[in-house]
């Protein structure tokens, strides 16, 4: 009875692997469905965007050219200017006491040097008259010629007095915005000092940051600049400068692209959003869900159209972009790469392949 229940077991036993085994073959031999493109070599362009901003194209640090304390202050940031227009003024009491000193110092030499005048006509007649010596008539000629000296210096340094006076009174040297500002009504200000900071009416530049990879590739001249605020305000402008060295805290090259023509809807100040786009190359294109790794490198599922099986190709990949890479290596056009369903591919696996139109 006991070898009975043995051999019943043994039987259905056997009869169950030997229906899993049925379906693991069926299983096997099914193929698996996925997605595929063909290969095609195409021009593409990579494009980097970063936000700058608008700023004048000249801009100049305005700065007494005396020390003094501020006494009164015409504007503030944000102020639009005219060319002359007074801005700020210091104590004028020290330049005011100068300019008294050399008046009265002129004064006194044209005292002098109207005083050596006649001495020198006196002589001049005694000596004709040959009733004075020559070293009279030299020496008054001499006082003349000294007082005639003392007196131009005396007029240099009135008008170096006056033009002294005349910085204490600090004036816009253009047309323009007032975009900073860094002393206030009752501080000691220095000698070149800056005191504001003018934008000047005219072209302007949006000025960027740009990391220092994207010159590692040749770029288009022209870069596509939108206003970050509204979107819908776009223009195309040519780079103007690039600067030729490399801002060692931020690892970045600050780019200029000129805005000649001002624009209101770009005012100083806005923040834009620059696009930069690469010269345009040639590459296979895929999309990213169509990458896998071989041995740690990148790598594609192609598809024999004779027998519908897959092998793995390396690639060697040339640009990352969003949602694509470009592929310089390892593929010819025509190919047909796996671009959905590969995950879990294996080499000679059939498959039932469909093909994506090409884009």
């Amino acid at each position: 009875m006991a070898v009975s229940k043995t051999l019943i077991w043994m039987t259905l036993t056997a009869l169950a692997l030997c229906a899993c085994d049925e379906r693991d073959k069926k299983q096997a031999a099914a193929p698996q469905a996925v997605r595929t493109a063909e290969a095609a070599v195409e021009a593409y362009s990579t494009s980097t965007s970063v936000t700058g901003e608008v700023k004048a194209r000249i801009q100049s640090e305005l700065s007494f050219r005396v020390s003094g304390r501020i006494i009164e202050r015409a504007v503030d940031v944000g102020s639009k200017v005219k060319a002359g227009q007074v801005l700020a003024k210091i104590d004028p009491q020290e330049q005011l006491a100068d300019v008294g000193v050399a008046t009265a110092s002129l004064h006194a030499a044209e005292a002098q040097l109207t005083q050596a005048t006649l001495a020198s006509e006196r002589q001049k007649n005694l000596f004709n008259s040959q009733v004075t010596t020559r070293a009279n008539f030299d020496a008054a000629t001499e006082a003349l010629i000294t007082a005639q000296g003392t007196l131009d210096a005396a007029r240099a340094q009135l008008e170096t007095a006056k033009d002294a006076l005349s910085f204490t009174e600090l004036r816009a040297d253009a047309d323009g915005v007032v975009t900073d500002r860094n002393a206030e009504v009752g501080q000691v200000a220095q000698a070149a000092q800056a005191v504001f900071t003018l934008a000047h009416d005219g072209p302007r530049d949006a000025v960027f940051n740009v990391v220092e990879s994207l010159f590692l590739q040749e770029s288009n001249a022209d870069v596509q600049v939108r206003l970050l605020s509204n979107p819908q305000i776009e223009i195309t402008a040519p780079v103007r400068e690039t600067s030729p060295t490399i801002d060692s805290t931020t690892g970045t090259i600050r780019v200029k692209v000129a805005l000649d023509k001002p624009d209101d809807q770009m005012p100083l100040g806005a923040v834009v959003v620059g696009t930069f786009m690469a010269k345009s190359r040639r590459a296979i294109l895929l999309p990213w869900s169509a990458m896998t790794s071989s041995s740690g490198k990148a790598a594609v599922w192609v598809v024999d159209p004779s027998n519908q099986t897959v092998s793995m190709k390396k690639v060697d990949v040339a640009e990352y972009e969003t949602g694509k890479f470009a592929v310089s290596a390892g593929l010819a056009p025509k190919d047909i790469v796996v671009v959905e369903g590969g995950k879990f591919l294996r080499s000679g696996q059939t498959v039932a392949a469909t093909l994506e139109a090409h884009q």
